[in-house]
């Protein structure tokens, strides 16, 4: 039986949240008390990029998340096969690759 069903935790999603929300970027600040994750979605050939979603997280929380968010990312490549990385965390593509848009 899982945890959620001892502890009768009963969650609801609604359709609007069940849709989800497409980010291609996080942007992480932290605090003594909290993490902040900004999930933003930047668009190719476009300069401003828009924050679409915001969580905070306890720091406790946020170990726990990142924990979950390993063994997950484990469980993905043992069936897929490696997720490569695109390249230093700190470099943003802010045009894709593609040709920069000129006015």
């Amino acid at each position: 039986m899982s945890e959620n069903k001892k502890n009768g935790l009963n969650i609801e999603l609604t359709e609007e949240v069940a849709e989800g929300t497409y980010s291609n970027l996080a942007i992480i600040n932290h605090s003594p008390s909290e993490f902040v994750v900004d999930f933003v979605q930047m668009m190719p050939g476009i300069k401003k990029a828009k924050v679409k979603s915001r969580i905070i997280l306890t720091p406790q929380h946020a170990k726990r998340f990142m924990k979950a968010l390993v063994e997950n990312i484990s469980k993905f490549e043992e069936q897929h096969g490696e997720i490569n990385d695109i390249g230093p965390s700190n470099s943003i593509p802010l045009n894709f690759g593609g040709p920069t848009p000129m006015a």
